[in-house]
């Protein structure tokens, strides 16, 4: 994504960086907009990170393959935010370029 312009804001309580870039250690101290909020964090901990998600007003959450939480889900897509489950953003963005 980097490579494509993408900004990463990477979010790790347990990290100071990731691939050289500076860590936050949780949504809420992200300063700025987040359009995408994607989730590496197994599904118990989505619920957290969706309401974290639509507290900082994201406009959208990607769970990652395997990432499932369709209460989650139901809860960001009444918020507002575009919703996407179970999907590598890699692989979707592959399929889109061929």
């Amino acid at each position: 994504m980097k490579e494509h312009g993408y900004t990463i804001l990477p979010v790790n309580p347990n990290v100071s960086s990731v691939f050289g870039i500076p860590s936050s250690p949780d949504l809420e101290s992200i300063t700025g907009t987040v359009d995408i909020v994607n989730i590496f964090r197994r599904s118990e901990y989505v619920a957290d990170i969706v309401a974290s998600a639509i507290k900082i007003k994201a406009k959208a959450v990607w769970m990652q393959l395997g990432v499932i939480d369709e209460s989650a889900a139901e809860t960001a897509a009444a918020a507002g935010l575009r919703v996407v489950m179970d999907r590598c953003i890699l692989v979707e963005y592959r399929r889109l370029v061929q």
